[in-house]
């Protein structure tokens, strides 16, 4: 049985970092009820945040990472394991969402496959593996990055009607990457005047897609959330589901101690943020979207405790 005492630790976290995030997103509620910022002009923000705003995240995961012979083998089993588990995640929610609405089932597919790896992942990880821990979660956002901007479109756009390479390499996910990574791999140190902006403009992703997340759901019917099904589906999947398929995998491949705790860390998290920026970007319904994710998050504030109690007491 996972110690109790640990549970209501990782509990207290998971629930702070929800807390927080709903914090903003309650900003972006208000201002939109009160016109100061509405959900019109955050659609116009989308591009900001895709093609500004996520590259500089990336970039700047790379930029903060020392490289060493053993960083650099660490990265890259996490970063394996990061695209390992979202193969996994789109092979089990592909059969799930075959009939039914294909707009809907984009956003249910998207929400079920694509975790929260970056805000809720990393700081609860801090608070439970310390820096290594976040070191190992940090190849799973990279893996995520480039699946989310490329197998995620392809969940997302309807206007691509065949697999076309050229516009599924010039995205933000993989071109944040082919910046990023020649800093990391040659160890460059680069000037204050080039790391500070990119720093700055990272810091902004959380904050801007809370707020804009905030003046979606002020434009949802909330009520109508018990109403759908999928929507708890999406739930069972990302929060349960995936993470036991994860453990099994990952105990069979032979991972233990901190990467283990880690990367099923990463696995449990709830449904991203970018289902909700996602479907403004591609035309799907914003609303659903942002219902999907608020339930979903919920959900993981006690789901993510007891997996990591579990797996802490395995590893």
């Amino acid at each position: 049985m996972p110690d109790l005492q640990l549970f209501y630790e990782n509990m207290q976290i998971a629930a702070m970092q929800v807390g927080i995030l709903y914090v903003m997103v309650l900003i972006g509620f208000i201002a939109d009820k009160t016109k100061l910022y509405t959900e019109k002009t955050a659609k116009a923000c989308t591009n900001l945040l895709f093609y500004i705003v996520t590259p500089a995240v990336i970039i700047n995961s790379f930029f903060k990472q020392e490289f060493t012979p053993s960083s650099g083998r660490n990265l890259l089993i996490s970063i394996g394991c990061g695209f390992l588990m979202h193969f996994v995640a789109i092979a089990i929610s592909y059969p799930v969402y075959l009939k039914g609405e294909r707009d809907e089932n984009a956003v249910f597919k998207y929400a079920s496959i694509y975790g929260n790896v970056g805000y809720m992942t990393l700081p609860l990880t801090n608070a439970v593996l310390g820096s290594e821990g976040v070191f190992y979660c940090s190849g799973v956002v990279m893996a995520f990055n480039v699946i989310a901007f490329t197998h995620g479109v392809l969940i997302m756009d309807n206007s691509q009607k065949k697999f076309e390479l050229k516009k599924l390499i010039l995205n933000p996910g993989v071109l944040g990457v082919a910046v990023g990574l020649p800093f990391f791999l040659l160890n460059i140190d680069l000037p204050d005047i080039i790391t500070v902006p990119v720093a700055n403009i990272d810091a902004m992703q959380t904050p801007l897609a809370m707020i804009i997340f905030g003046t979606y759901l002020a434009n949802t019917d909330l009520k109508s959330v018990f109403k759908k099904k999928k929507i708890f589906l999406a739930g069972l999947i990302k929060l349960i589901v995936l993470p036991a398929a994860m453990f099994l995998i990952y105990k069979l491949i032979g991972l233990t101690g901190t990467l283990l705790t880690a990367l099923m860390i990463s696995s449990c998290a709830p449904s991203a943020n970018n289902t909700v920026l996602f479907s403004a970007k591609y035309n799907k319904d914003t609303g659903l979207a942002s219902q999907t994710v608020s339930v979903v998050s919920l959900i993981s504030i006690i789901t993510m405790p007891l997996i990591i109690a579990i797996v802490k007491s395995a590893a």
